[in-house]
């Protein structure tokens, strides 16, 4: 591929652009996206060569496409480059929702030009100024391709998926929305819900914002995400969402009736099915090594230069942390400080060197 394109460029898009120039120096990589600070950033950061807005008839020689807008609007570009697009040219996109956009596809007579990609990583925060191309390490990168699409073009993309350092997983569009409706637009429909129950809650000195505890702020970490993103997922995603909303609900209404009859074998039953799946959840690297997240807690003195210590040994160790949070709420976890690590072999290596230095490690 000589010229891949770009069609919206926010945090995922952004993040595969770098990527791409990171593994291909010599690839041109142009972009267009909904304003000129946007281009003008990801060009100042050398992660595309363009520097100016750009027409769709500029995507005219590209190689492959990628569409990173907004799902809905991601439809009517398809349109607008079906006349511009060359015979040999690839469509992908990012999008979290598959079945509209394949739809429109077959609509399109776009089969032999399209392969959907849903990169199932992400952060509560967005836009090209947090592009990382670590976001796309040991992800899921889940392609759905079109029944036109030859066999070899999949394994050529799962190629291309690969060398992002994403792990691809092929997947029927409609299966793609059904799981995705049921293990992230489910959460997060829960996770909006949860927020807005607590803050219409909390009194006027904010005290349950001020005891949230480590359950509560992991369990709504995600309703910081982009409000106009999941406006697009649950209006492309509306009839897998509707039916799960409403098997959720009544599962909610199983455990409340346990609750409401002090029924405790029920209550046990019904938590411990739960525990069993959750605990058998783990996430499987490029590496096979299965995790699901490493960390662990430590006990931390209250004084000064305390917690720079802890990071400073890690540093001189070349150990790396992905994430460091002091817990405030300490009711269900042992240990102040929270580190995580993105792979199970630094996290080893730094509970042994912690250890022996009198630090005192727990493990969830």
């Amino acid at each position: 591929m000589n010229r891949i394109g770009f069609i919206g460029l926010g945090l995922i898009g952004g993040s595969i652009a770098m990527k791409i120039k990171q593994n291909r120096p010599r690839t041109s990589v142009i972009a267009t996206a909904g304003r000129q600070a946007t281009v003008t950033e990801a060009y100042k950061r050398g992660i595309i060569d363009n520097s100016r807005l750009l027409p769709i008839s500029e995507f005219s020689d590209c190689d492959l496409i990628f569409l990173c807008a907004p799902v809905q609007r991601n439809l009517e570009y398809l349109e607008q480059l079906k006349p511009v697009i060359k015979r040999s040219c690839y469509i992908t996109d990012v999008g979290s929702t598959k079945t509209d956009i394949h739809r429109e596809v077959i609509s399109l007579g776009l089969e032999r030009n399209f392969i959907g990609g849903h990169p199932m990583t992400g952060s509560e925060k967005t836009g090209i100024a947090n592009a990382d191309p670590a976001i796309l390490v040991n992800a899921y990168y889940i392609i759905t391709p079109t029944a036109l699409t030859p066999p070899e073009d999949i394994e050529l993309f799962k190629n291309f998926v690969h060398s992002l350092g994403s792990i691809p997983l092929v997947l029927d569009y409609e299966a793609h929305d059904h799981a995705t409706a049921a293990i992230s637009h489910l959460p997060h429909m829960i996770a909006y819900s949860l927020v807005n129950l607590i803050c219409e809650q909390d009194d006027e000195y904010g005290t349950m914002k001020t005891i949230a505890a480590g359950g509560f702020k992991d369990i709504t970490r995600i309703a910081s995400s982009s409000p106009v993103m999941w406006q697009n997922i649950c209006l492309s995603n509306r009839e897998q969402l509707l039916k799960l909303m409403d098997d959720y609900m009544n599962k909610f209404l199983e455990i409340r009736r346990f609750i409401a009859e002090s029924n405790r074998g029920g209550m046990l039953e019904f938590f411990q099915k739960a525990k069993d799946y959750r605990d058998s959840i783990s996430v499987p690297s490029a590496s096979n090594d299965c995790l699901s997240i490493h960390e662990f807690y430590l006990d931390l003195e209250d004084k000064a230069g305390e917690l720079a210590n802890v990071t400073d040994l890690l540093a001189e160790a070349n150990i790396s942390i992905k994430d460091l949070s002091i817990v405030n709420n300490r009711e269900f976890e042992d240990g102040v400080l929270r580190i995580e690590f993105y792979h199970s072999e630094p996290m080893e290596a730094a509970a042994a060197l912690l250890e022996a230095k009198g630090y005192v490690v727990y493990y969830r």
